[in-house]
């Protein structure tokens, strides 16, 4: 394991939990690899903007900013149930739990976070999630 890969999510995971977005960004490479596993097209556009692929640091704090934009403040929990790492890479296995602005309705979803560490910078950020339970939450009909 490397512990300075460990050491760095962890740090990176307390700053995520502060919400400053781009105090987040911070911690990102200039270009960054950012990618969701999300449906193709226009699925979701509409009603959750922040789900789409990124390239940049201030790319990076815009997602934040929107994920916060479209959610209930106080109604969300994110709980972390194992942190893998070998080398420059890590892999957090969790669970989210947020309320939708838009609909009032709560929703969780497992996510597993693959992530690049690189000079002391995020350079990958790829993220698996339960993306109907998003869709669902956030589905106006």
């Amino acid at each position: 394991m490397n512990a300075g890969t460990r050491t760095f999510v962890d740090h990176l995971l307390r700053r995520i939990g502060e919400g400053d977005p781009d105090r987040v960004a911070s911690l990102y490479a200039e270009h960054v690899d950012w990618k969701l596993d999300w449906p193709a097209g226009e699925h979701g556009r509409r009603t959750t903007p922040w789900i789409r692929h990124r390239s940049t640091r201030a790319e990076v704090a815009d997602h934040f900013r929107q994920l916060a934009d479209h959610h209930v403040p106080g109604e969300a929990d994110t709980r972390i149930e194992r942190v893998l790492v070998d080398g420059d890479d890590a892999v957090v296995l969790g669970e989210i739990r947020q309320t939708a602005r838009a609909t009032g309705r709560a929703y969780r979803s497992r996510f597993a976070l693959h992530l690049t560490v690189r000079e002391g910078l995020v350079t990958r950020h790829h993220v698996y999630e339960d993306s109907l339970a998003v869709t669902r939450a956030f589905d106006e009909a």
